[in-house]
């Protein structure tokens, strides 16, 4: 006869899998709305390419790392706006258009926009990556976010890279819209600068909520 466990030691799974799960799902569902008939599909696929590697990868591997449930949140928020540029090309994105002609803008500043998402949203699945989700790595601690900062500035500085070469290796034609410089020689750094904002917001963030989160000293 087989022993039935006490409900508190029973596996949560269903539990454990539901917030990644439902982020899967919707984003699943954003980003098949938004391959039907994309404005320039090679400029599409080129941008969707980190997406067919990430998407599957942190699906495969979720059974060996687990991140938080707002790590998934954050991450799917970040996919969705990112599917969103693609669908549109990110210098033609209809939000970035209206703020451009409300406020009288040089250009569509969607891209920085999602630049700075990746950074506000973005380090804290990096810092879990990185250092795990122990005690003895708490987001609070200044070491831990140095270097999740830094790690958001690689990966900025990695994509612009690869933007880099894509426009001129893969195909120039696609490779121009890929980068969306909108005739800004400094785009590349700007973007960069963006992201490094968005961590370093990001950063404070943690480290408040870190400090607000400490039990109060003894006397």
């Amino acid at each position: 006869m087989t022993r039935r466990l006490p409900a508190s030691r029973r596996p949560r799974t269903r539990h454990r899998d539901l917030v990644p799960t439902l982020c899967l799902a919707v984003f699943l569902a954003a980003w098949t709305a938004l391959a039907i008939a994309p404005r320039f599909r090679a400029d599409w696929l080129l941008e969707n390419l980190p997406t067919f590697v990430a998407v599957p990868f942190v699906v495969w591997s979720s059974r060996r790392f687990r991140f938080s449930d707002r790590a998934y949140v954050q991450g799917t928020v970040f996919a969705i706006l990112h599917t969103v540029g693609s669908h549109y090309t990110y210098s033609e994105v209809p939000v970035g258009d209206w703020i451009r002609d409300a406020f009288a803008l040089g250009r569509n500043h969607y891209d920085r926009f999602v630049h700075f998402a990746f950074g506000a949203l973005m380090l804290r699945p990096i810092r879990e990556l990185g250092f795990g989700r122990g005690r003895h790595h708490r987001p609070g601690e200044l070491g831990t976010r140095y270097f999740s900062a830094a790690a958001v500035g690689l990966w900025s500085a990695l994509y612009e890279i690869v933007e880099w070469l894509t426009a001129r290796v893969v195909d120039p034609a696609a490779g121009t819209a890929f980068l969306g410089t909108q005739g800004d020689p400094w785009d590349a750094e700007k973007d960069m600068a963006c992201a490094l904002l968005g961590a370093l917001a990001a950063t404070l963030i943690e480290a408040a909520g870190a400090r607000g989160a400490r039990p109060p000293a003894r006397r």
